[in-house]
């Protein structure tokens, strides 16, 4: 009984382990169809580059924070990593995983695709996002 309770108090902290040391928590899985996506803006128009930093501005920036690391005056306040713009683990996300997470949301990320719902908007974030690289 004893070497049963031992066991099952070892099983308990090594999935409580486990779930606190692994980025599980962390992942964010985005479906093919998404990732495979091709943006359909031309990201070296600057008219669409304006209008992209514009959206980032007005929607973005408070989390995110201007030069997108994630340092916005609404941070302190959210649960979870709000993402490094300019790490280059980020930006080898593909341009469809990027408007996947802007679309859908996740925890704190709101779905973008009721306050923008025009898909070219958010694309242009996604452009404009790029250029916060180091």
């Amino acid at each position: 009984m004893k070497n049963k309770m031992l066991l099952t108090a070892a099983g308990i902290l090594s999935l409580f382990l486990f779930a606190f040391t692994t980025n599980y928590q962390d992942t964010w899985v985005v479906p093919k169809e998404y990732k495979d996506m091709k943006n359909p803006t031309d990201a070296s128009d600057r008219e669409n580059m304006a209008i992209g930093k514009s959206l980032y501005s007005k929607h973005c920036k408070s989390c995110h924070g201007s030069e997108g690391y994630g340092d916005g005056p609404k941070a302190a306040d959210l649960t979870g990593n709000l993402g490094d713009f300019s790490t280059s683990d980020f930006q080898a996300q593909t341009d469809g995983a990027l408007f996947y997470k802007t679309t859908f949301g996740r925890d704190d990320m709101p779905e973008f695709a009721k306050k923008l719902p025009d898909d070219e908007d958010r694309w242009l974030i996604v452009n404009y996002v790029r250029t916060l690289k180091e």
